[in-house]
């Protein structure tokens, strides 16, 4: 038996998992030369979500940190996680897309490619492994783990059957979110083995707490390498602690050979480096063996609280979290993964924040009952099917077979923007977001999200905040308030959206003046903001004529007109909430006599966007 190889996660799903992928590629270089000296197999640096953090949040180009840490890590493979025909984004792309991201992932620096489909369906892995192929590059087919109805270990061999068929390198066991037990991996790393005679190289977050002891079984069945973290972004919804796993097996015929000092040097600097982020910090960073029923995987729980938060909502997370195996079952037991573990997860969250099942549908659940993502495992529950799509045809073929070509398309839209071949290819991922980072890169106005004061010396001299959350106590009652959003900053009633004593409730505060706190805690009043004159306000809701979305977002799409004709049912205005598409309905038919938003605004549920007038 051979000794066993380590991919660390520190650079890519350790953050991702624990911090929301906000680590800033400044604090990744320093340590680099260290990282390149400890001898691990690979070090996943690239994909996943990075790429559409770098861009949404960080300011970054994603092209540019790949090339920075490939300069870094002369001796070490840079792994990324490609999502198949999703690529880094969230739908199918056309098959020249594909070839053309693959390649320049591996101009720039990319050896190992950890390729997987969220639904596990072949014919989405089949363009990007060619490709990776004919770059002369690592392909590795990777098998979504996840338990359901209709998912055993022969289902899994057969699935890394058709990888190795394909002429993958190695088959990766991704179990995202920590839902393989000890004895099921080393029945299932053996049937691989038997299968394909290929090297297996397993992933498990340690969510649920298994994860030790499930790499463990897995390297008795002859998996011969595994992912860990170190120590600093390690545990809870992240990975094993890659020092707890080379002490474990040192002095054993799996010895690892790595050098546990020095990655406790390493892991001291991100144990300073995490301290910067501390207000991205997720809830979930001990054992929650919930994720045995919810399923939800540790690179999308973090992300999930922190949208959930945006929403003002982080208190239903429980009632989310419980939504989310429904919704799983209804859609015919996707593995949870992106982007099936957002398209599931946004859409538990519209049920729960709504208070209707399915009241309110995503472009991306529609587009998957239609077969647009591949072909669901399990039977799809009919009766949601046809409450998203109707009588819509069914895609039964490989769903980029019905794409065309787009590339030549994609680079005459932002020609005048793109430098690079990159930037045609990071407009590709997310068209309106990355036409906003490109203007702004021209103006040189690019600047990434703030990172609040850490430490108390700091944070005594930042602006004091108002509590969200506080007691009152009235005429001796006393009461739990907490509050969960807010409605127009520029209007002259202003909503509040409250829990009272654990009932959702809305109140209008009609602010006389404002009060601006100093650090020292002088305060002054000033005088309240006028409000806009009407024809710039958006009105409240008063009748059944007026759209209004159905939680926070923003407007990505307007498709009507004054004076178009509506039916009941049909789409008025797309709006983007937790990164999900969500197409707004008109409630009646009619008229449209009114449009209060345009693309860009920042809308709630407390404003009139459309107004329909029956005929």
């Amino acid at each position: 038996m051979s000794k066993v190889y380590v991919t660390d996660l520190v650079l890519r799903d350790g953050h991702q998992s624990l911090i929301a992928t906000r680590m800033q590629t400044a604090d990744m270089l320093p340590i680099c030369g260290k990282l390149d000296q400890v001898g691990f197999w690979s070090l996943e640096a690239w994909g996943g979500a990075t790429f559409d953090a770098c861009v949404r949040f960080l300011r970054e180009d994603p092209w540019e940190r790949l090339r920075k840490l490939r300069k870094a890590l002369p001796n070490t493979r840079i792994q990324m996680l490609l999502r198949g025909q999703n690529l880094l984004g969230y739908r199918n792309y056309s098959d020249d897309v594909v070839r053309a991201f693959v390649q320049k992932s591996a101009d720039n620096g990319v050896d190992v490619f950890r390729v997987f489909d969220a639904m596990n369906d072949l014919r989405n892995l089949r363009v990007s492994i060619e490709a990776v192929k004919a770059a002369g590059k690592h392909a590795e087919g990777t098998v979504s783990y996840t338990t359901s109805p209709v998912h055993d270990i022969p289902h899994f061999v057969e699935l890394a059957r058709g990888l190795a068929e394909m002429g993958c390198d190695t088959i990766a066991i991704k179990d995202m979110a920590g839902l393989l037990t000890p004895f099921t991996a080393y029945e299932l790393v053996c049937a691989i083995r038997e299968a394909t005679n290929l090297p297996i190289h397993t992933h498990s977050h340690a969510t649920s707490g298994l994860a030790h002891m499930t790499h463990l079984k897995a390297v008795e069945a002859g998996a011969t390498i595994i992912d860990t973290c170190v120590g600093a972004f390690a545990e809870g919804a992240s990975h094993p602690t890659t020092q707890s796993l080379v002490a474990a097996l040192a002095g054993t015929v799996y010895d690892t050979g790595l050098s546990l000092p020095l990655i406790e040097e390493i892991s001291a600097y991100f144990k300073e480096v995490r301290k910067k982020y501390w207000q991205f910090e997720s809830e979930f960073t001990g054992t929650d063996t919930r994720v045995l029923i919810n399923q939800v995987p540790g690179g999308m729980i973090s992300n999930l609280a922190n949208q959930l938060k945006e929403q003002g909502a982080i208190d239903r997370m429980d009632a989310v979290l419980e939504e989310i195996p429904r919704v799983r079952e209804d859609l015919g037991y996707p593995p949870l993964v992106t982007p099936t573990s957002q398209i599931v997860g946004t859409q538990a969250a519209l049920n729960v924040l709504t208070g209707a099942r399915y009241k309110s549908i995503t472009n991306e659940v529609k587009l998957y009952l239609q077969g647009r993502y591949g072909r669901a495992p399990g039977h799809v529950n009919e009766e949601v099917r046809k409450l998203a799509v109707g009588d819509l045809d069914i895609t039964t073929c490989r769903p980029a077979d019905l794409l065309p070509d787009e590339l030549d398309k994609l680079r005459g839209e932002i020609d005048s923007l793109a430098k690079s071949d990159e930037d045609v290819l990071t407009y590709a991922m997310f068209p309106d977001l990355a036409k906003t980072w490109l203007q702004e890169r021209a103006a040189g106005s690019l600047k990434p999200e703030p990172l609040l004061p850490q430490g108390p010396a700091q944070q005594e001299a930042a602006p004091r905040y108002a509590a969200d959350e506080f007691k009152i106590t009235l005429h001796g009652e006393t009461y739990h308030i907490k509050l969960s959003g807010s409605g127009r900053s520029d209007a002259a009633q202003r909503p509040y959206f409250v829990s009272v004593d654990g009932v959702s409730e809305e109140v209008l505060v009609e602010p006389l003046n404002e009060v601006a706190v100093s650090a020292g805690g002088d305060s002054a009043p000033r005088k309240a903001a006028a409000a806009p004159s009407a024809p710039g306000q958006k009105p409240r809701p008063s009748h059944p004529g007026h759209v209004t979305a159905a939680m926070p977002g923003t407007i990505v799409d307007v498709l009507v007109s004054v004076g178009q004709r509506v039916k009941a049912g049909d789409g008025v205005l797309v709006i983007e909430a937790m990164k999900m598409e969500n197409e707004v309905q008109a409630p009646i038919a009619g008229i449209v006599i009114s449009i209060f938003a345009k693309k860009g605004d920042a809308v709630t549920p407390d404003m009139a966007l459309v107004e329909i007038q029956p005929e």
